[in-house]
């Protein structure tokens, strides 16, 4: 079979799996579920501009955790448990590894944001975009912000070490870029030197994208600029698209071609004395 065609195929049983392993359902819902119960507690039970601004926040971080932190989880269970290593000496086996990775990852960010506006809209109270024009804006934030950070969640997870600490230690930076991109709380608000910092980073501009979607175009007056600025968001965006894609297929295949037999018997060595102690 064709590369690409072996992994959609490859990428469509991981999907199903996860349809018939329940914990690993509760897993993916467990992120957009959670967001909207912040969303519910922020606007106090009330429909609003909280509530809207609490979807946006949700919709953008979803795919910033997942682009950032579910993907180098999966390259690191692979790693750990030999997928990798097996693949590698395989023609074609890399291509068709990472075509099921990008379409089971694609399907299950759209299904988290799907069920944040559906569950924004019937739960919470939430306004959807109200014209053609905001739903094409929803659309390409939402498209361009999973290609421009699950490259890099790929490049990340290639050069994290082989170790569950590391992937501890890296969570706390990205939680607290969430605490300043403007996420959920007024980017205007945080000092000018926090503000420039946020923005060289993707979830400021997939947030403000989101909110340019939901929320009325009056509504621009509450962005540091005064407006929704979708031209320097989409080349924000789409830089880290190009930097990512270009990154991600050298690291990854660095990672590979470092990876041996006597690599993973040290693992799982130190893994079981560990587990042992």
């Amino acid at each position: 079979m064709n590369a690409f065609r072996l992994g959609l195929h490859r990428g469509a049983i991981e999907l199903r799996q996860v349809l018939r392993t329940r914990k690993d359902l509760y897993a993916y819902l467990t992120t957009p579920v959670v967001f909207l119960g912040i969303g519910y507690w922020r606007a106090g039970g009330h429909k609003g501009e909280m509530t809207q601004l609490s979807l946006a926040g949700g919709i953008a971080s979803t795919i910033v955790m997942f682009g950032l932190m579910t993907v180098p989880q999966f390259l690191f269970g692979d790693r750990e448990d030999g997928t990798l290593l097996r693949l590698r000496g395989i023609p074609g086996a890399m291509t068709s590894y990472l075509t099921g990775k990008t379409l089971f990852v694609l399907v299950n960010l759209i299904a988290s944001v799907v069920l944040l506006i559906v569950g924004g809209a019937t739960l919470l109270g939430a306004d959807l975009p109200s014209g053609p024009g905001q739903w094409l804006t929803l659309c390409w934030v939402v498209l361009l912000g999973i290609a421009a950070v699950v490259p890099m969640g790929a490049a990340i997870g290639a050069v994290l070490p082989a170790a569950r600490e590391a992937l501890a230690l890296y969570m706390l930076p990205v939680m607290g870029l969430m605490f300043i991109s403007g996420a959920f709380a007024p980017l205007r608000n945080l000092p000018s030197w926090v503000q420039d910092f946020a923005s060289v980073f993707p979830l400021r501009w997939i947030a403000q994208g989101v909110r340019s979607a939901l929320l009325p175009d009056a509504a621009k007056v509450l962005e540091p600029t005064g407006s929704w600025q979708l031209l320097s968001m989409m080349g924000v965006l789409a830089i880290w698209v190009v930097l990512g894609f270009l990154l991600a297929p050298q690291l990854l295949r660095r990672m590979t071609s470092r990876e041996s037999g006597s690599r993973l018997s040290e693992r799982e060595q130190k893994r079981v004395a560990k587990t042992a102690y």
